[in-house]
């Protein structure tokens, strides 16, 4: 089955410790109702820095820097698209959510 990264974007913290409690609750629902589809639960990122051609390093990792990724397992692109529209990173905060496959390579 074709493998997929969800890169989570944005979203921010949350400032209190009731909604920081709301959000990771939500998390583990919405991981926990997918969890044949999750091969790789993921993490949070830290700090980020993206380098360009001739070596030009952007501290905070660009305009849109990474905060986490999970890696499922679905049909096909529309199946993981419908799995990534009800994580917390959308539904909870301003965050986004990329989606894209992972392909194999052949005697890697």
């Amino acid at each position: 089955m074709p493998k997929f990264v969800l890169a989570y974007h944005g979203g921010g913290i949350p400032e209190s410790e009731e909604e920081q409690a709301k959000h990771m609750a939500a998390w583990g629902e919405w991981m926990g109702s997918h969890s044949a589809a999750f091969v790789d639960m993921g993490a949070p990122t830290g700090q980020a820095k993206t380098v360009s051609a001739g070596g030009a390093v952007e501290d905070g990792g660009g305009s849109n820097p990474l905060t986490g990724y999970g890696i499922i397992e679905a049909a096909d692109i529309d199946a993981a698209v419908e799995i990534a529209k009800g994580c917390p990173m959308v539904t909870l905060s301003d965050g986004t959510v990329e989606v894209a496959e992972a392909f194999e390579i052949p005697d890697m």
